[in-house]
């Protein structure tokens, strides 16, 4: 097959599924998102008709559905809604689009559920057929329920809309891979032209090593042939080796070098390695190795790229805090919305009292939590990842303690600080993750500092079901997880790697009330 020919099949089979998954995700999005809208406006309807003066003044009187129908109507005109149905407290409805119905029960079990005074939101057969609707109650101005309100839009409608929404989005994804269609072709047909014509079979050999090379260009990059003998080195790579220049290197064999090199060990088992770490001069790196391949796919020599572990771990550590940064700000986020609207109905619903006690009590317990932090944590590193992490747990309905008799103050400055936000951000996470499981006892997580002595002390305390006794000696080994999912293994084992930096030690205990129990000592000095 020609290289214009699998150029044009590999975009279109690039570009395809990509088109399919979005058009199917928009799809659902749109669809699911105009339900979640409707749901909220019918709501929000019946709301505003259970509060208007003259619908609660009705019930009052000899015939409420002659005063209550028209303003029903009146609103389900204004609104758009397919039905603006008021009922007293025995179902008997005073309003309904077809006014022959007035006066019959009303249809649906979710009725009751207002009736005993929730705000309701359902999809639910009536007598007009299934619809979205929301019911509220009706109260009277001393408490009472008089009645309630029920506001729908029929699933048809809601259902032509969605379709009306599909056919748009079949059209946009057909329009987009017909553009992709052309646009492969062009992109085949300039790349051809780019290589002079050439086929892959006529550029292997010129091509393969400097593919391999181009792969790592910021990184320090040696090329070495089948006796590991050196043949290319960059700049970057001799400022690592710590040596004058390029010519001390070439035609030397690897191992004089660096004679802890595992390049002979990867020449001889003729396999592609990646992530190795190795050391020089007591300096740790992480290297790729890949082989460098003739036009017959022969092994010719191997390339290795390679970076200080310090500077990518670092690298890690931003991307983490910006991770755990965001994850703050949408537990903040999503926990605020929710007591606004609690407020909001306290409001609605005339219970001042009640929200101004709900505000007082909420700005207790996160003021008193900075005030704790500001005193007794001022590292803000520390304590903006302890208020995330708080954050984050009430999301999740967790009960996350900070000891009020602990103190972290006297942090000496030969600490760095994104070592100890790592261990503490991994020992809380995996805590919060025990007390999520299946069996856990409750969902607390305990956690303690001090900084009493020549020693830094943490200790994390979860009441999750623990750990089994045949685990116990493994946790702390790389790639060791009970979690049945990929990529996970490494929190334990980086957290036990940066505490013996420290000098420090950390050991785990099983919680005699159910749980684990980490403990980190760190020393000072």
């Amino acid at each position: 097959m020609r290289l214009q020919t699998k150029l044009s099949l590999l975009i279109l089979s690039l570009i395809l599924p990509i088109i399919l998954v979005f058009s199917f995700y928009f799809h659902s999005l749109i669809s699911n998102s105009l339900t979640s809208q409707l749901g909220d406006r019918v709501l929000s309807i019946a709301e505003t008709v259970a509060t208007i003066p003259e619908v609660r003044q009705a019930f009052s009187a000899k015939k409420p559905s002659e005063i209550i129908q028209p303003i029903a109507e009146k609103v389900r005109k204004q609104t758009g809604a397919d039905f603006v149905v008021v009922g007293n407290s025995e179902k008997i409805r005073y309003s309904h689009p077809l006014p022959e119905r007035i006066g019959q029960n009303m249809v649906g079990k979710d009725n009751d559920e207002a009736l005993k005074g929730k705000y309701v939101i359902s999809q639910e057969k009536g007598s007009l057929g299934p619809s979205l609707r929301g019911i509220v109650p009706i109260y009277s101005q001393h408490g009472k329920i008089l009645g309630i309100v029920a506001v729908g839009f029929s699933l048809k409608n809601i259902e032509d809309i969605t379709t009306n929404y599909r056919n748009k989005i079949i059209l946009i994804s057909v329009g987009v891979i017909l553009v992709g269609i052309i646009g492969s072709l062009l992109i085949a047909r300039g790349m051809k032209r780019a290589i002079l014509g050439l086929e892959p079979e006529e550029i292997t050999h010129l091509y393969q090593e400097n593919k391999a090379i181009l792969e790592s260009v910021k990184e320090g990059i040696v090329a070495v042939n089948l006796d590991g003998t050196i043949t290319m080195v960059n700049q970057k790579a001799i400022n690592m080796l710590r040596v004058s220049n390029e010519k001390v290197v070439l035609g030397e064999n690897i191992l004089d070098i660096s004679p802890y090199s595992p390049f002979l060990e990867i020449i001889e088992n003729g396999k592609a390695v990646f992530d190795r770490e190795f050391y020089i001069n007591d300096e740790s790196f992480i290297a790729n190795y890949l082989p460098i391949k003739d036009d017959k796919g022969s092994i010719i020599g191997w390339v290795s790229s390679f970076r200080s572990k310090s500077e990518l771990y670092r690298l890690t550590q931003e991307l983490s805090q910006v991770k755990q940064y965001s994850e703050a700000l949408r537990a903040q986020t999503h926990e605020y919305s929710n007591k606004l609207y609690m407020i909001s109905g306290l409001i609605q619903l005339q219970s001042y009292q009640e929200a101004v006690e709900f505000i007082a009590r909420e700005f207790d317990i996160h003021q008193n939590l900075l005030n704790f932090i500001r005193q007794e944590i001022p590292d803000v590193m520390i304590g903006g990842l302890l208020i995330g992490k708080f954050n984050q747990a009430n999301e999740l309905k967790i009960h996350l303690d900070i000891d009020r008799e602990s103190s972290f103050k006297e942090i000496p400055e030969t600490i760095e600080r994104d070592s100890l936000t790592t261990i503490l951000g991994n020992l809380i996470d995996n805590a919060m993750d025990a007390v999520m499981k299946p069996g856990a006892k409750e969902k607390k997580v305990k956690i303690y500092f001090s900084d009493f002595g020549k020693d830094l002390l943490l200790e994390v305390e979860d009441s999750g079901i623990g750990i089994a006794s045949e685990f116990q000696d493994k946790i702390f080994e790389r790639g060791f997880s009970t979690k049945k999912v990929k990529n996970h293994g490494v929190g334990l084992f980086l957290v036990q790697n940066i505490i013996k930096k420290l000098n420090g030690y950390i050991s785990y205990t099983p919680n005699p009330e159910g749980g684990s129990i980490f403990t980190i000592i760190i020393p000072k000095s």
